[in-house]
């Protein structure tokens, strides 16, 4: 059944499930448990990933297993060696990853891919008035991610584009439509969610649905393709190889913007953040790089620490933290030390300078401290430092931020009451992958809205935005990879702005 809320009156009523589109049809795995191990990251259950739901076609298939062996060979294989490039001619693959799209704005997008050719390229795109651009692409190192920026588009306009070589030979396609600009009237749809463990990035269902709500982007915070790989970096390039040989995301990521942050999987491994013994300057700052050239985020500020990064897409703002490796301290309850002293301070001054009437804030691990007695959240690590934020919400009548987070294994959904008598509302939606976790319902919880966890409620969140009411509102939605909307709740602007 379909929970649907309305938050200002508070009501519940039950309604008939809300189900994918009827000519889909949905694939099915060949197992569809997966294998308590399939997170070990061994070539075994790698190969088992990318094969369940019907291997992709067989010279990707050889090109991923060739060149993962090379990978696996040398700490110092990287996707950019001669011998994968030669082995991606060969087999006739002519990006070894993407195209991906992202930095969406009102007029410009950019396109990531890495070629497996040095041969210089062009884009043609197409709008819905049939109006033509064409960019050319001077590609400098074939195997080295290249990063196109496109601009000079029509604000809120959908369009189709190809890579092609001079010659005109189509090496690949794709779609997306431009943000609407900033003006009072709008309305906006992004999806989001955490937690693939590699496992949700080869379920075609999953993706077919969130293309099918056709959302403006994409948000993913953490635990998205990597498996805990410490400073393997060659296991971790080979990690994003693995990524873009699934065909379903490579479809969705060829059609949607994506942003992304990083948890503890990504960063180093399980529940690791910050800098100890076994994590070094230098191999933070490798992770970090390896990061940015397989994601196409906006580009950090080149003094800045860290891989966090702010994006305004019409009526909101999204501020997408880094809260692993920026961590000062490995001293739980450090003031700052979950953010970092210089994010926490980052932070705060764009909440306060934000004109967009709704904010996101994004956290790898839990705001609040409902699940697993807080494990690894605001509340174990900075429990001052969230009420800095919190209070400076408050104080300065910051109105419109709903929080999103990830890690527990699930999807859940709290209230975060506050003495003042206003309320944070939490969307920790991290069930991408469908990894069972704690109870989806914490017991003895009333701030709790809603809770799923395991295989069976492999879930994205949704967020639509629309201002042109007279008090602007925000819906919720909860879709799992059936197409069936689980949770709808509406929050309006006045309810999430707090009086001083």
């Amino acid at each position: 059944m379909l929970r649907r809320s309305r938050f200002l009156p508070i009501t519940l009523f039950l309604t008939v499930i809300s189900t994918g589109s009827a000519d889909y049809a949905r694939v099915e795995p060949a197992e569809p448990r997966p294998p308590q191990n399939v997170r070990k990251g061994t070539l075994e259950m790698d190969t088992w990933l990318m094969d369940n739901y019907g291997p992709p076609g067989q010279n990707s298939r050889d090109f991923y297993l060739k060149a993962r062996e090379h990978l696996a060979a040398s700490p110092s294989a990287r996707l950019s060696d001669p011998a994968v490039i030669a082995l991606a001619q060969e087999l006739g693959i002519p990006f070894i990853g993407g195209p991906l799209l992202g930095e969406l704005a009102s007029n410009a997008i950019s396109i990531w891919f890495r070629p497996s050719s040095p041969d210089d390229l062009v884009i043609h795109l197409t709008n819905d008035q049939a109006n033509k651009i064409q960019y050319p692409i001077a590609v400098e190192e074939a195997g080295y991610p290249v990063r196109q920026r496109i601009e000079k588009l029509k604000e809120n306009t959908p369009y189709t584009y190809t890579i092609s070589t001079l010659g005109g030979e189509q090496l690949a396609s794709g779609s997306f439509q431009t943000a609407p600009a900033e003006k009072p009237d709008q309305s906006v749809r992004i999806t989001f969610g955490a937690d693939f463990h590699k496992i949700g990035l080869h379920n075609p269902n999953l993706f077919h649905h969130i293309l099918e709500r056709e959302p403006l982007a994409m948000f993913f915070y953490g635990d998205i393709a990597a498996d805990g790989r410490r400073n393997q970096l060659n296991m971790v390039e080979a990690d994003y190889l693995l990524r873009d040989t699934s065909q379903p995301w490579s479809r969705f990521a060829a059609r949607t913007p994506v942003y992304t942050s990083w948890d503890d999987w990504d960063y180093f491994a399980n529940d690791r953040s910050g800098l100890d013994k076994h994590i070094s300057v230098s191999d933070r700052q490798d992770l970090r790089e390896i990061w940015r050239n397989n994601w196409i985020n906006p580009l950090p500020h080149p003094q800045r620490e860290g891989i966090y990064f702010k994006t305004r897409l019409g009526p909101v703002e999204y501020f997408m933290l880094d809260t692993r490796s920026c961590r000062e301290s490995q001293r739980k309850g450090d003031y700052a030390s979950f953010l970092g002293k210089e994010q926490h301070e980052w932070l705060k001054q764009g909440l306060k300078e934000s004109t967009a009437p709704f904010k996101i804030i994004s956290s790898g691990t839990m705001w609040s401290d409902y699940v697993s007695e807080g494990k690894d959240s605001w509340g174990i690590w900075d429990t001052a430092g969230r009420e800095d934020i919190f209070s400076l919400i408050e104080e300065e009548s910051i109105g419109g931020v709903l929080l999103i987070s990830g890690d527990r294994h699930g999807a859940r959904g709290f209230r975060i009451p506050r003495k003042s008598g206003f309320e944070f509302y939490e969307f920790g939606v991290g069930s991408l992958g469908g990894i069972k976790g704690p109870k989806g319902l914490v017991d003895n919880c009333p701030e709790q809205i809603f809770g799923y966890t395991g295989f069976e409620a492999i879930a994205f969140g949704e967020f639509t935005f629309d201002t042109s009411l007279p008090d602007p509102e925000v819906t919720f939605r909860l879709i799992n990879d059936h197409g069936t909307v689980l949770e709808e709740h509406v929050l309006n602007l006045s309810r999430l702005t707090p009086t001083s």
